[in-house]
């Protein structure tokens, strides 16, 4: 079953459509790190049903996935808890406003994407039971009235939900979707703008984007290069390319070369 580490780990996670089974093996052999069985906004309302009996019915189901359940209060978010708990598999939660509700389910992953959500995101993200925050930024921005794909509008938002994952001492955040399936230039900076930003995943909807995310969010060879130099000057404040180096740069470093394997470009 997936763990908790696998999500805190993650760096893409690969949405698939409820109710599209025939998809749910591709997802699973696509290489992502988690696959995410959508029960909300990919699904229209009459097809939600079919949807949870689809993810009921896969044999992967709960084996580096995770379910996204329809949101908190509507008719289907009850139905959509119990079959993910009838089969172990950890649960997505959308639209992430209330620490009590998601305390209660003990979500594993929360998606901030309302303007409640992000001015509560340090409540969201200390929620109990909450592994990992997800930044949605498609329904931040429809409801800010800006363009999903706008960095600058949406900079403090991202932010925000970065600092609270800090502050609730929980992984780094998973960024939003980038809409544009195969236009490899915007994925890659998307990606890098939000490494920069302190994210350390993406959420992906195409499995032509999973390669390029992983690979954006691994560290360069020049920075594991900086990364081994830092170590080997030792404990003691020094300095490295000109720069000082003490405690908080050495743990910087210590979490870089910790971290998975230096990208492939």
């Amino acid at each position: 079953m997936t763990t908790h580490d696998e999500i805190a780990a993650a760096r893409t996670l690969l949405f698939v459509p409820g109710d599209r089974p025939d998809r749910f093996g591709k997802a699973a052999g696509s290489g992502a790190d988690l696959v995410v069985i959508d029960l909300e906004d990919a699904v229209a309302a009459e097809d939600k049903e079919r949807a949870r009996r689809s993810a009921a019915g896969w044999a992967g189901l709960g084996t580096r996935t995770v379910v996204r359940v329809n949101a908190p209060g509507t008719p289907w978010f009850d139905a959509d808890l119990r079959m993910a708990a009838g089969h172990g598999c950890p649960v997505m939660v959308p639209k992430a406003e209330e620490p009590a509700v998601l305390g209660r389910i003990a979500a594993d992953c929360a998606v901030i994407e309302t303007a409640l959500g992000a001015e509560r995101a340090y409540e969201v993200c200390s929620a109990p039971g909450v592994v990992r925050a997800a930044f949605g930024n498609v329904d931040l921005s429809a409801q800010l009235g800006v363009a999903h794909d706008d960095t600058l509008a949406l900079a403090h938002a991202r932010s925000r939900v970065v600092l609270a994952s800090a502050a609730a001492g929980i992984s780094p955040p998973v960024d939003g979707v980038t809409t544009a399936v195969r236009d490899l230039e915007v994925l890659a900076a998307d990606t890098a703008h939000a490494r920069r930003l302190g994210f350390s995943a993406k959420l992906c909807v195409h499995p032509a984007q999973i390669a390029p995310v992983a690979s954006g969010f691994a560290p360069t060879g020049e920075e594991l290069r900086w990364a081994r130099a830092v170590l080997e000057a030792g404990d003691s404040v020094t300095t490295v390319d000109g720069h000082m180096v003490d405690k908080p740069v050495l743990e910087r470093a210590r979490r870089m070369l910790a971290g998975a394997p230096v990208r492939s470009s």
